[in-house]
């Protein structure tokens, strides 16, 4: 069926531009191919659907977002999902850091063990601030108490 109108014409032709701008376009791209960014990208329209839901609960939109801590955690939820949706449309990945795990592992276990073990509590003590010494005490106001012999 031919187009008649003028208008009908440059809407195709828009259409068509339109179309083949969006399948050159490399997020479009990234965004058909990658199942993770898409899910990301699902996930944050569904964390902002609950959010605006919560939001129109009969109170003000400025007191539900004061108070209702779901809320809250809906739009934290909806950010964290859109910041990852729009690294991994960057192309750009997390850096992991199992290295830096690690040292903060050994850290809390480290404390842990002061906290919970005496022996090497006592043991750390020592090499920083040396060793304890031993001492008795005795008093000088008392006099000194001797052995008397019967006899």
């Amino acid at each position: 069926m031919p187009v008649n109108t003028k208008a009908a014409r440059t809407r195709a032709k828009a259409a068509g531009r339109t179309a083949s701008d969006l399948r050159s376009n490399p997020y479009v791209q990234r965004l058909i191919e990658d199942a993770e960014l898409r899910d990301n990208v699902r996930e944050a329209v569904e964390h902002a659907r609950k959010a605006y839901k919560r939001m129109n609960n009969g109170k003000g939109p400025a007191k539900a977002l004061m108070e209702d801590r779901k809320l809250q955690r809906e739009l934290r939820n909806t950010a964290d999902s859109l910041k990852e949706a729009s690294e991994r449309a960057r192309g750009r990945r997390r850096k992991r850091h199992p290295l830096r795990k690690l040292i903060g592992l050994a850290i809390i276990g480290g404390i842990a063990a002061m906290i919970f073990s005496e022996g090497a509590r006592k043991a750390v003590l020592d090499k920083l601030f040396g060793a304890e010494e031993e001492f008795t005490y005795t008093s000088t106001t008392s006099p000194p108490v001797t052995a008397s012999t019967p006899g």
